[in-house]
């Protein structure tokens, strides 16, 4: 696809700061699907929307390094949750928008990329997030980098969930079909085997 030259830039912020409690502690951006470790598919599709790509990673900072132009960590250890992530990433971001992904959802596509972006561009201001059916997916999100102080009170008042944040910060949702497979998380590995076809 032809990137819209309209959309204005972002930043992107690739989460790969969890402890991977369903894959036994292994870290999830590093295992391998399709022979290539999940943080490089993820790359793959990112790396030309943006000069800012930027994951979030808490170990294994060397094998991460290749893939982004800067490395975040959480601020507080023993793996606070992806809400730390998403904060450290947005103070990092040189670009007004954060686009956040996890690094288990290896198939989503350019098409889906594109239109978060182009709503996000429609809705200034508010956090978007996907949403298929009526389950939201706050990990799969576009955040202005002007909400970071809105971001750091709610943490700082014990919030640790990002989409009650988003939806109290009025968030935009871009409504997928159920079920969609472009959203499957591949967070366990019996979900890493048996989604055995590339989506590009």
């Amino acid at each position: 696809m032809t990137p819209n030259t309209d959309l204005p830039p972002c930043s992107i912020l690739l989460l790969a700061g969890g402890r991977g409690q369903r894959m036994g502690g292994q870290d999830k951006g590093l295992l391998e699907w399709h022979g290539q470790p999940l943080i490089a598919h993820l790359h793959r599709k990112t790396r030309a929307l943006s000069d800012d790509l930027i994951i979030s990673c808490n170990r294994n900072l060397e094998k991460y390094a290749p893939y982004a132009d800067q490395l975040v960590h959480d601020d507080e250890g023993d793996f606070p949750g992806p809400l730390a992530g998403i904060r450290a990433g947005l103070k990092a971001a040189r670009h007004g928008l954060l686009l956040v992904l996890p690094c288990d959802v290896p198939r989503i596509d350019a098409a889906l990329l594109h239109d978060m972006r182009e709503t996000a561009h429609q809705h200034p201001g508010k956090p978007l997030m996907l949403r298929h059916g009526e389950h939201w997916e706050p990990l799969l999100c576009i955040i202005p980098a002007t909400l970071l102080m809105d971001f750091e009170k709610a943490w700082n008042e014990g919030e640790r969930s990002p989409g009650r944040l988003m939806r109290k910060l009025g968030a935009t949702a871009l409504q997928c079909p159920e079920n969609d497979p472009r959203l499957a998380n591949l967070n366990t590995p019996e979900l890493l085997s048996s989604h055995n076809t590339v989506s590009d």
